[in-house]
């Protein structure tokens, strides 16, 4: 009996293992667009003939943060703008040249010359129901992000780059993807020259700030993303890469939402 048992528990663990292999590989071959090849070098020199600026709402979070090494690295900007609540502090001196607008986000309509004269703008702002309540929660996530499109729109900004969430959908139950699909949808509408939605999975990054159920997410797709890399999980510099690739990209589309083996292609580029 014993011996059945265990055979049985063999079974049914291997079970598991297959079926789980199984969603795995169809999620990492879900999406197959491929992503043109282009000659990245010759794109940035003349994209830096431009001379466009750009701002970057949530420089303080683990996007923005890595989004901003990535766009400093890259020097496609003339003037980069940090628009956030409180003015950050920067060791290197490469970042002395950065231009900082503090403003107050229940008084975003005050501060619209915070958001003039930029051809690009990257969002990243965000917060999480754990940490706001789900009030505040809709107020950051869609709130706050709305305004600041409905302000970068009004002050001449022509490429609009928002960070949403894998499975986004405005119709969803659940708060957080039913929030996130809401500010797309309403973003939409607004009718930049060209808006890009990056819908990533869970980001791979050691945060600062506590996130436990991130946390445990990460410990058990870490040694998965070797196998499956865009299955489950990315890499944050796979994202914030992608957000600075793309803007070198002529847009095909006013609207383009990239899904998460998209983003990783690109940010693989």
């Amino acid at each position: 009996m014993n011996i059945l048992y265990s055979n049985w528990n063999k079974f049914c663990f291997l079970s598991f293992v297959v079926a789980l292999a199984a969603v795995l590989y169809h999620l990492e071959h879900s999406d197959t667009d491929e992503v043109p090849r282009m000659d990245l070098n010759a794109k940035t020199e003349t994209y830096r003939q431009k001379n466009n600026t750009c701002f970057i709402l949530g420089a303080s979070g683990e996007s923005g943060k890595v989004l901003l090494a990535e766009i400093m690295k890259s020097s496609i900007f003339s003037r980069i703008t940090l628009i956030g609540r409180r003015q950050l502090q920067f060791d290197n001196k490469t970042y002395d040249n950065l231009v900082q607008k503090v403003v107050d986000f229940e008084k975003l309509d005050e501060y619209a010359e915070a958001f003039q004269g930029h051809d690009v703008g990257y969002c990243c702002l965000g917060t999480t129901k754990a940490k706001a309540g789900a009030e505040g929660f809709v107020r950051v996530d869609h709130d706050y992000v709305l305004k600041a499109a409905e302000l970068a729109k009004a002050g001449s900004c022509s490429h609009f780059h928002l960070e949403s969430s894998k499975g986004a959908d405005k119709t969803s139950s659940f708060l957080y993807l039913k929030t996130k699909g809401q500010v797309e949808a309403d973003i939409e509408v607004l009718g930049f020259e060209r808006l890009s939605i990056y819908r990533p999975a869970v980001l791979l990054v050691d945060r600062q700030e506590s996130r436990p159920a991130e946390w445990m997410a990460r410990k058990f797709l870490g040694p998965l993303s070797s196998l499956f890399p865009t299955a489950l999980s990315i890499p944050i510099t796979s994202l914030a890469r992608a957000m600075v690739v793309n803007t070198l990209k002529e847009g095909e589309q006013k609207v383009e939402i990239l899904e998460n083996k998209a983003i990783y292609d690109l940010g693989r580029t």
